[in-house]
């Protein structure tokens, strides 16, 4: 019965039972592999989203899906009440992957960001002696750190935080990319600085050349933790394995979702050293799901393709190659192509939506963000021909 639903049987389903939250394309995809999609009726496209940077790996990486299957066959879910044989393996090989020795695990990326708010808290409190009730972290114009009450109270966008007061006090919020502003936030009672190396959701934001360093360097001046949200830029995405490592500025705490499982299964993580991490004791954070066996092998599974496949490498050399194709497109509505690795903006001065459909047409899949921008950001398996087929097309929609 359901295969012979038409596009429009599927749309009508979607936004008659469902809650209207988000603006899709209207395209209706069942299967995909490596950078392509394809939709039901039989049409095939190069994903230029990624899930929000969640396929690094590609979709449905075989060797990814094979550990989730063998796991699936095995173990799949015990929570934390009691230990398994995947979670602790899964610490051991991200702290190599990261260089930061203590995790603590959850699943989605926003859960993973309220689990760093509570934790620099916590260190607030007990460790830098802030009063109770006053810790303050700081935070960047533009930002997107998820959809959680808490998280929505320091967001600047209007649109994510109207009709969903009352908000969570206790953030201060600074432009972007400004360290004049850094410096003069903080206070005796500034806990953390909580910022993204790149704006992902803002529009692909680059800050200035050593920002994140400088950061770092005011933190630390300051007995501040630097708190880098690397969901959408961390796992190869900037041509690097993180962001930070451009600049060779480690943070204090690190937070990381997304890609962690290859798109295959909800994982996220935070991770900072264990004199941080330390002031949480049993009973006072947790989540059921968190740590499962299944995501540990999947998780495990999606760095080993990482690192094997050298994405990182490979998206430092594509988004290059990109980029410099993307900048010479000559348009008038273009005021600038920007991006590191395979995260790249097309940032125009007129709404980038009719852009986004256009290239559906021909076999693009494209979403806006901030109205004005097109955010480009394919799995990093990416070929060069493929990134022609990219190029070629965004040249004939412009």
């Amino acid at each position: 019965m359901m295969n012979a639903l038409t596009v429009e049987d599927y749309i009508k389903l979607e936004d008659t039972l469902g809650a209207t939250t988000y603006k899709p394309l209207d395209l209706v995809i069942e299967r995909a592999e490596g950078v392509w999609v394809y939709d039901i009726e039989g049409n095939k496209y190069l994903d230029c989203l990624s899930a929000y940077s969640s396929v690094n790996q590609g979709h449905c990486h075989p060797e990814i899906v094979e550990a989730l299957k063998k796991q699936a066959d095995k173990l799949t879910q015990v929570s934390r009440a009691f230990r398994n044989v995947e979670l602790p393996l899964f610490f051991k090989e991200l702290i190599e992957f990261a260089g930061i020795n203590c995790v603590l695990p959850m699943n989605t990326g926003a859960e993973a960001v309220e689990t760093a708010i509570k934790l620099a808290r916590k260190w607030a409190y007990t460790v830098k002696g802030i009063e109770n009730g006053k810790a303050e972290i700081i935070v960047c114009e533009n930002n997107f750190h998820g959809r959680t009450t808490t998280v929505i109270s320091f967001s600047s966008e209007p649109a994510y935080k109207d009709n969903f007061t009352p908000l969570t006090p206790g953030f201060k919020i600074i432009p972007y990319g400004d360290i004049e502003a850094l410096k003069n936030a903080i206070t005796p009672n500034t806990c953390a600085f909580l910022v993204e190396p790149i704006q992902g959701e803002g529009g692909v934001v680059i800050p200035p050349e050593g920002y994140i360093k400088e950061a770092q360097k005011i933190c630390k001046q300051n007995n501040v933790l630097l708190m880098l949200d690397e969901i959408q830029t961390g796992l190869g995405r900037t041509g690097k394995q993180f962001a930070f490592q451009h600049e060779d500025a480690v943070p204090d705490v690190l937070i990381i979702g997304k890609s962690l499982s290859g798109g295959v299964y909800p994982v996220s993580a935070v991770l900072a050293d264990k004199s941080i991490m330390g002031v949480f004791k049993p009973g006072e954070h947790g989540s059921t799901f968190a740590g499962n066996p299944l995501a540990c092998a999947v998780a495990r599974a999606a760095m080993k393709v990482l690192l094997e496949e050298n994405l990182a490498e490979n998206s430092a050399k594509m988004g290059a190659y990109l980029l410099e194709k993307l900048q010479n497109i000559k348009n008038l509505h273009i005021k600038q192509v920007r991006g590191r690795g395979l995260f790249i903006g097309i940032v125009l001065d007129e709404p980038a939506r009719p852009y986004c459909e256009k290239l559906q047409q021909l076999g693009i899949l494209c979403k806006e963000t901030r109205s004005t921008v097109i955010r480009i950001s394919p799995p990093l398996i990416i070929t060069k021909d493929q990134v022609d087929f990219i190029y070629e097309r965004m040249a004939q929609v412009f």
